[in-house]
Parts: C-alpha cells; structure tokens; sequence
C-alpha cells in the first residue's frame, strides 16, 4: 500500500493543510493513542486539551477549532488538516485506508460453490465456497459473496456489493450497487400474513402468499441478523443510502426513505413508510400502515402508534406495561399535563389572591420549571 501525504489526502476530500503538506500519513488512531505516523481528529471542542497533547502527526479540525487554537496560541508547529466536517472527513479517509487494506483480489467462482447454469456472473466476482447462485440471478461487476451466503432464483445484485457470509436473498429480490449486506441478513422472507378464519374449533390462521419482492437501493447497509421482508403484493422498499443496524426487523410493504438510519433491535410494522433522513434509535417500534414525515428522529425504545405528518420532529416516549384502556387513559392523561400545570398554577394565584403578572407568579412559575 502506497503511504499518502497529508497533501495528497487534503486534495482527494477537499480538505486543506496548515502546516507539512509532505507529512507521510501511515495510518488512523485516536487523540490518546495517534503516533507521529498517525492522522487523528477534532469534533469536539471539549477535547481541544487532549488534541494538544496528542502526538499525531497531523489532526482533523474545523476552520473554527483552528481559529480558537491559533488565538490560544497554540497552532504553531503543528500540523493540521483543515475540513467543514472533520468527523467526516476522517470516516471518508478511513474508508480509504480500510480499502487498501482489506484489498480482496480474489475473482472467480470457488469449485465448492453452486452456481445455476444460467445465472449472470461477470468474472470480476468472486463467490465463495458453498456459496448457491439459482437460476436466473444476475450479479453485477465486481461483487463478492462470501461462504455460504444464498441468492435466490431470479435475484439481482448491483455491481460492488459485498454480501457476507451466511447471508440469504430469497427469489427475486433486488440488492443495488455498492450495499453491504452482514453476516445473518436475510432479504425477502415471507411478510407475516395471515388471514384470522373464526371457526367453531377456534382460530385457524390461513396464510397469505408473498409475492411482492424485497428492493434495496444503492449505497445500502444492513447489518448482521436483520430481516427485510418482501411484500405481500407490492414491494418493501430501502431507498438509497439508507443504514441499518444488527437486529432490525424491516417487516412487508414497508417502504424506507432515502438516508434514513435505523439502530438495533428497531422494528418497523408492516405497510409503514418512514420518511427521507429519518433517524430512528435502538430498539424503538413503529405500529403498522403509518406514515413518518421526513428528518423525523425517534428515540431509543420509543413506541411510534400513530403517524407524523410534520417533518423535522423529535419524539420520545418510555411508559410503563400496562392493560391498553389504562394505557390510553394515561397517555392521554401526559399529553395533558402542561395544560394542567398551567391550572394549578392559577388557582394557587387565586387562592392567595397574587395578581396576574406579578413577581410572585414569576417566581412560582421559576421553581416549577
């Protein structure tokens, strides 16, 4: 791997250098641990001190963060690659340094493997042992499938992705260019559809055919044992750029907007769509058939019960179990607790006869704050 310079990184991410453009970048660490070799980062003003301190060659930073250290004093002598987001700029360089490092040149199809006669596999693949290819797939350059990973009959794979072993995408699904699909996932299952038929006997639960397909966009990363759901008659959706993490049930007809990330352990109802930018928390759940405005941010554990119409809000819930008539009337109860701080307040002012306005009620409605 050819070491880059901190010029040549500042070129390629639109960054710029104060200090050695020739400094040779041999790798990434943190603040506490960067060597002389080593680019680290500042994201945070309140680690400004362990910055200083650190013995990295070269430090990511803001043009403000700059600013504040050259006021303090404290710029000279060292160097600094300046960029808008240093957080992303580090993630964008580690990227590079993680490729080059983890440079697969594997290609071919490993004799082990199973690959339908028809199936489309260009020779910039790879396909790992054990791994089964049915009829009618089609794969696009350069992907790689790892041991034992399952593409169904007639499934499609966009060029430069990276499906991890033990990874199954049932019949027909389509993963697009450049996803990362973890060990575990799987893309397509059945929905959970049943028709309830009441009979004499009790409940018999009829099964509903699953026949839409599971449709992931570019730039898509699911993370390990976490299910994606074809749809009963349309399609679940993840638009492009979406990220999701281990655990997360993504369940039929859903449909995922662009760039939306999803924490562990989510779970999104059938037939929901969820907006553009949406960022959802670790374990929180969202009824089924709602519908989720975009940049809405949820959470962790928050339960979602009823659709959000208006974009940019953040919601946030943790009520105790509970029977759901005692639910309702309790939450209906907490959505009207400001309102009901608000008459307490005035009959106390009646009460001791204080007039509206006064220093008083200013005081009062200070300590209740």
């Amino acid at each position: 791997m050819q070491t880059p310079t901190l010029g040549q990184l500042a070129t390629e991410y639109g960054a710029q250098v104060v200090g050695d453009p020739d400094l040779p970048v041999r790798g990434l660490a943190p603040l506490d641990q960067a060597g002389s070799g080593d680019l680290s980062f500042l994201s945070n003003p309140l680690y400004q001190a362990q910055a200083l301190a650190s013995k990295a060659g070269a430090v990511i930073v803001s043009p403000a963060d700059l600013e504040r250290i050259r006021a303090e004093g404290h710029a000279e002598g060292r160097n600094w690659l300046v960029a808008r987001n240093p957080y992303v700029c580090f993630a964008r360089v580690a990227q590079r340094f993680d490729r080059e490092a983890n440079l697969d040149p594997r290609v071919g199809i490993d004799a082990r493997a199973t690959v339908a006669v028809d199936a489309i596999v260009p020779a910039s693949c790879f396909i790992g042992p054990n791994v089964v290819i049915e009829a009618g797939a089609r794969l696009g350059e350069r992907v790689r499938i790892l041991a034992n990973a399952f593409i169904g009959a007639g499934a499609e794979i966009g060029e430069d992705t990276l499906i991890y072993a033990n990874v199954s995408v049932y019949h027909r699904c389509v993963v697009g260019a450049r996803n990362i699909l973890h060990s575990g996932a799987v893309i397509g299952a059945d929905g959970f559809g049943f028709a309830p038929d009441i009979g004499p006997a009790g409940v018999e639960y009829v099964k509903i055919p699953q026949v839409g397909r599971a449709v992931l966009g570019n730039d898509v990363e699911i993370g390990a044992n976490s299910c994606v759901d074809r749809g009963a008659m349309a399609d679940t959706v993840i638009e492009d750029g979406c990220k999701i993490d281990n655990q997360v049930q993504i369940a039929h007809n859903v449909h995922v907007g662009a760039h939306t990330v999803i924490a562990g352990t989510a779970a999104v109802s059938g037939s929901t769509r969820i907006g553009k930018f949406c960022v959802i928390g670790g374990a929180a759940n969202f009824s089924g058939h709602l519908n989720i405005a975009d940049r809405t941010t949820v959470s962790g554990g928050t339960s979602i019960t009823k659709s959000i119409t208006k974009p940019g809000g953040h919601f946030t819930s943790v009520f105790p179990f509970t029977s759901h008539g005692e639910w309702e009337r309790n939450a209906a109860i907490v959505r009207g607790l400001s309102k009901l701080r608000e008459r307490v307040m005035q009959l106390e002012r009646r009460l001791r006869g204080a007039p509206a306005g006064s220093d008083s009620n200013k005081q009062d409605e200070e300590r209740s704050s």
